[in-house]
């Protein structure tokens, strides 16, 4: 049985079995596309016996930093430093503005915008942040909901997940128990061999209340551990929810095996086909799709709601993005799962509206366009905001026989966190007794003498009582 739908495979292999050979996978899907672009033109007649024609004069941009919850603000700081990201403002010819965030779009992509109307992009495929401002603009001049433009609305409440990141078993509990308090249900973080997975694991148990449960990302490998036992072993925890990309992105038939055994979800996240052909193989029980822009993510809509397939849209940011994939998963007919967007690790933003939880759901907003307002005064602090650049620092664990290991971490490469295995120094377990520190320059010799030798030699093991060592 599929774990998230009580359906057999069997029953929906045949049903998607049926559907591509008879080609009717591509022509439901192909509908999808048809009714969002048919409802999206609607709304632009609706508009246009409103407004008249209306165009984008001029795109404001903001970059701005953004800071860190307090319970938060140390892993995240040294996982990343400071956080940043670009809100956009689009103003028409009406007066009306759209709010888009995201990546620094280049001159000549804001250039394509000006002059032309916001239902020009209908499924755009350009920009992500400047197509949800455009989305946000085209339902404020039709007075619809964002979720109208993209066809029928399947759920009004949306399943939400929080983040973080994997670091000392104390907190990660310390994040579980914040997090439910604030309404969420489940917890995502990419798992790191600095740290004992099980250690986490019973710690977050211990805390959670029922019903909480853990998005476990394996980062699509990189450590020595054998990924069906690893599963099972985390499995045996009551709070252990699903596990995505555990094997290299490529390994099409390995997911579909491992899929076959594991007593929990298997997602797929970096699909090396973009989620389409290799969806026959039956590899995983979900689908992420991360930062596609909005065309293409209706288009894999379409094709998820043909075959029957559950999926959710991984686009981090604020409440801007955070209040788009709401839209979008509300009228996306297979997207119940929950998604990530991170808008929970920041402590301020630029909207007057916080879309936040009730027992893991968020409300779909029902006002015209994204149903967020600008917060001028908030957005001036944000961009003024200067917060201090985490410099780089020592990783340094302790495995139980003693020995100590010393690693260089640079907030500019924070995959280094969890796949140590990119600089080609050291292979980890997931599961080894280890334990790690956050050693900060802290003016001493011993620090400057342990950093050099890191300098030199890369990955720095030291043998249990090594007085010529660094200090533990």
């Amino acid at each position: 049985m599929s774990a998230w739908t009580g359906q057999s495979w069997g029953e929906r292999c045949l049903s998607r079995r049926s559907l591509l050979q008879s080609g009717l996978g591509a022509v439901i899907a192909g509908r999808v596309v048809a009714a969002a672009r048919s409802r999206g033109l609607q709304a632009q007649e609706r508009a246009a016996a409103t407004h008249g024609r209306v165009t984008i004069t001029d795109i404001e941009v903001h970059p701005v930093t953004v800071d860190y919850e307090d319970f938060l603000a140390d892993e995240l700081n040294h996982y990343y430093g400071p956080s940043r990201r670009t809100i956009y403002v689009a103003r028409a010819s009406n007066g009306e503005i759209g709010l888009g965030e995201g990546s620094r779009e280049t001159d000549e992509v804001l250039a394509r915008y000006i002059g032309s109307n916001p239902f020009d992009w209908i499924g755009d495929e350009t920009s992500l942040p400047l197509g949800m401002a455009m989305y946000d603009l085209m339902g404020k001049l039709a007075g619809v909901p964002v979720y109208k433009l993209f066809g029928q609305r399947y759920r009004s409440w949306v399943p939400a997940a929080s983040w973080t990141v994997s670091t000392h078993p104390d907190r990660m509990a310390r994040a579980v128990k914040e997090f439910a308090a604030r309404g969420y249900t489940w917890m995502k973080y990419h798992l790191s061999p600095f740290e004992n997975v099980l250690d986490q694991m019973r710690a977050m148990q211990e805390v959670a209340p029922a019903g909480f449960r853990i998005h476990h990302d394996l980062t699509m490998g990189g450590t020595d551990d054998h990924v069906f036992e690893l599963l099972e072993q985390i499995s045996r925890f009551p709070i252990a929810g699903c596990f995505e990309d555990p094997l290299p992105e490529k390994d099409i038939a390995g997911y579909a095996e491992l899929r076959s055994k594991c007593r929990l979800p298997i997602l797929y996240h970096h699909v090396p086909l973009g989620a389409g052909f290799e969806t026959q193989q039956r590899p995983a029980d979900g689908y992420i799709l991360g930062h596609y822009r909005i065309g293409e993510a209706v288009r894999r809509a379409g094709l998820f709601a043909a075959l029957e397939l559950p999926f959710s849209l991984q686009n981090v940011g604020g409440t801007i993005t955070r209040a788009l994939t709401v839209h979008m998963q509300a009228a996306f007919k297979t997207a119940w799962q929950h998604f990530n967007s991170d808008t929970e690790t920041w402590k301020s933003d630029v909207v007057n509206e916080r879309l936040e939880p009730i027992n893991g759901r968020i409300r779909v907003p029902e006002k015209p366009g994204l149903g967020v307002t600008l917060d001028r005064e908030e957005l001036n602090r944000l961009k003024n905001l200067k917060l201090p650049e985490q410099p780089l620092w020592i990783i340094k664990s302790t495995f139980a026989d003693g020995t100590r290991m010393y690693n260089r971490a640079d907030p500019k490469d924070a995959l280094f966190m969890v796949r140590p295995d990119r600089r080609r120094q050291v292979t980890l377990s997931y599961i080894s007794p280890i334990e790690t520190e956050y050693w900060d320059d802290d003016g001493t010799a011993a620090y400057r003498r342990t950093m050099e030798r890191i300098q030199r030699e890369g990955t720095v093991f030291v043998k249990p009582n090594d007085k010529e060592a660094p200090p533990s």
